[in-house]
């Protein structure tokens, strides 16, 4: 663990991974708190300040009155199409929590042991770090089917003054090289915002990157399907899923497809980190699943880029992949 100067202004981060970390630019003093051990090597690695901790056992005090910007993609895989749809059963019980939590009652624990899933509640615990710290301005992202609850959090922050914007955006509006749509929430407590326009793929803007032009193979009229986590909880061997796989192979020997001479639709890590937007030569830790769990668990640098600015006029960089 890396410390800032005690009288720093801070941006934290919950449920860190590494994508919005790479996408906020330099001199931001992020700390992200992160259990993963792998995770946290990549960040440290590169750069970033990380305390390894659960976050939900994690006090808030240490970061009150010093926090500029809170920022939370919690896991996906409850509400995910390809995780176990126990979610959805939990959704009352998340926002009873979410509510709960908004006014200073804890109930974490209550509602957590009847979710079906265990994870289920963690998408609640960002709740208990607003109300404590109060941060100017305010990021979330998850898979679409968390909307809403992410427009649950709004009205919720409306009340407390924020301006507020929520919706579904796919990254590959940002110039991404591939489709991934995200349900966002944006909060700031100094400005007016709203949800970042598309700078690629609309009237008068670039097309969207393909997946070929980003990795050399694939789809050559449109980006690359989603990546994932891959099939296992510890990164499984196809990030790509398997309604995608088969749509990918309907359009091998055609136009639509530049071949790269093997006989599985696998990318590497490397091409899966590509695809996410990350910078060349950025090193994931760990074996090759924990890298694809990372990495396809990730928020797309560009699309990261493109929501911290809109919601706190943050950094100057261009978009991480270029049109």
């Amino acid at each position: 663990m890396t410390t800032s100067n005690q009288g720093d202004t801070l941006i934290v981060h919950g449920f860190a991974g590494i994508g919005w970390s790479e996408a906020l630019p330099p001199g931001s003093n992020e700390i992200g708190l992160e259990l993963n051990t792998d995770s946290c090597r990549t960040r440290t690695a590169a750069g970033h300040t990380t305390i390894q901790c659960d976050v939900t056992q994690y006090p808030t005090w240490p970061f009150k009155g010093r926090t500029t910007g809170k920022i939370d993609s919690p896991p996906c895989p409850p509400f995910s199409k390809s995780g176990n749809g126990k979610g959805a059963h939990d959704f009352p019980l998340i926002q009873q929590t979410v509510e709960d939590l908004s006014r200073g009652r804890d109930t974490r624990a209550l509602h957590g042991a009847a979710c079906q899933d265990p994870r289920s509640i963690l998408t609640a615990e960002p709740m208990r770090w607003h109300y404590d710290l109060q941060p100017q301005w305010i990021c979330m992202e998850q898979v679409p089917s968390v909307l809403p609850l992410w427009e649950q959090c709004a009205g919720i922050l409306t009340r407390w003054g924020y301006d507020t914007a929520t919706g579904v955006l796919d990254a590959a509006g940002y110039g991404l090289g591939q489709h991934r749509k995200r349900a966002v929430l944006i909060a700031s407590r100094t400005h007016p915002v709203a949800l970042p326009a598309a700078t690629h793929g609309g009237p008068g803007q670039p097309a969207h990157r393909t997946m070929a032009d980003t990795i050399g193979w694939g789809y050559t009229h449109r980006p690359a399907p989603t990546v994932t986590g891959g099939g296992t909880a510890t990164g499984g061997a196809e990030p790509f899923g398997n309604g995608s796989r088969q749509a990918m192979r309907r359009a091998i020997g055609t136009p639509l497809w530049r071949d790269r001479g093997v006989p599985h639709l696998r990318p590497t890590p490397h091409e899966c980190a590509a695809l996410q937007g990350f910078r060349p030569g950025l090193r994931f830790h760990g074996r090759t699943g924990s890298q694809y769990l990372a990495i396809g668990n990730a928020v797309a640098v560009p699309f990261a880029d493109a929501v911290i600015r809109a919601a706190a006029g943050v950094g100057e960089r261009e978009l991480a992949v270029a049109a």
